[in-house]
């Protein structure tokens, strides 16, 4: 079959479409003859050489989520058959014509949703349910902030926050704002010009947000911190903007009763993972078919074509996803 394969890390030229075996069946396995494939920024880390050659327990290939057709089931599968149009997140693999997923990480595609679509919900729309309802506890009118908004992750926070019935605060660049309060977000901060901690004061009078949701690290961290209302929670989803120099107002932390929380979905056992997709696929996966939630396509193109997927991607062009076809 065909993939996208490297023989070094480096930049996104190393990425090449070449021949490797297929997948072997595994008893939990479904094996799905992929049609889109979604582009994360773990892709890139991977490809720069942050997790060397490690195999994450379905493949050295790179690639995490997947959207396609069960054509072959192992012996202890349930609730799926052969034709099954299915969506989920794979330990890598995913950068190729066919990948095997543990069916308890699997999910059908609701209706309404093309492949391109289908890939574009598991990884963001499982992560941003993690951080944001489950870790964050997130409850109608509560306030919000979101950072990287336009992002795969950032996008669906934003849109799922907005179901839950909260106020959304989002950040991001200032070309991306309208598309970011499309997607329900109440007050839209430009990053590049406005001090997110400034805006929340005063548009909170003060008392600030009850939930941060941040991918950047320490840049943003203590601005973070001292945005959170008292009994606020902050969620660490990414740190884009580095780990070094991040400064803690311990006395806002013990005096504010706040709370930090870290969540990384790549580095959990297959069991936690399992359990976060049934999590979100119990609470919202119906709402997909309903129309209510959608995921946000920036980009698709052609599994060949996966470098420029990457470059674009690091160059923070993207609002939404950026995902592979696979012919």
């Amino acid at each position: 079959m065909k993939a996208i394969t490297f023989d070094d890390f480096g930049t996104a030229d190393v990425l090449q479409l070449t021949d490797v075996p297929e997948p072997v069946l595994r008893p939990d396995d479904l094996l799905v003859r992929n049609r889109a494939v979604g582009v994360n920024r773990a892709d890139l880390n991977q490809r720069r050489g942050a997790y060397g050659r490690a195999d994450f327990g379905d493949s050295t290939l790179m690639g995490l989520e997947i959207a396609g057709e069960v054509i072959a089931m192992g012996a202890n599968v349930a609730g799926f058959a052969l034709g099954d149009h299915v969506m989920g997140i794979v330990g890598g693999g995913a950068y190729a014509e066919i990948a095997r997923i543990d069916h308890r990480m699997a999910m059908h595609v609701p209706p309404g949703l093309d492949d391109a679509q289908a890939a574009a919900v598991p990884e963001v729309f499982v992560t941003a349910h993690e951080a944001l309802v489950h870790l964050g506890r997130l409850e109608a009118g509560e306030r919000v902030l979101i950072h990287a908004a336009a992002g795969g992750v950032g996008s669906a926070a934003v849109q799922l926050a907005h179901a839950v019935g909260a106020q959304v605060f989002a950040s991001a660049s200032g070309d991306k704002l309208d598309r970011v309060r499309a997607l329900g977000a109440d007050v839209v901060i430009d990053h590049r010009t406005q001090d997110f901690a400034e805006v929340v004061a005063a548009e909170t009078g003060g008392r600030g947000v009850d939930v941060v949701i941040d991918f950047v690290g320490a840049p943003y961290f203590e601005r973070n911190v001292r945005a959170l209302a008292d009994g606020g929670r902050l969620v660490q989803v990414g740190v884009m903007g580095g780990t070094a120099g991040a400064s803690m107002p311990i006395d806002r932390l013990l005096f504010g009763h706040l709370q930090i929380m870290g969540t990384v979905m790549k580095s959990r056992t297959p069991a936690v993972k399992q359990a976060m997709t049934r999590r979100f696929a119990q609470r919202w996966l119906a709402q997909f078919g309903a129309g209510e939630l959608r995921p946000v396509i920036d980009t698709v193109l052609p599994l060949a074509q996966a470098a420029e997927a990457h470059r674009r991607m690091e160059a923070g062009l993207n609002v939404g996803k950026i995902v592979l076809s696979v012919p």
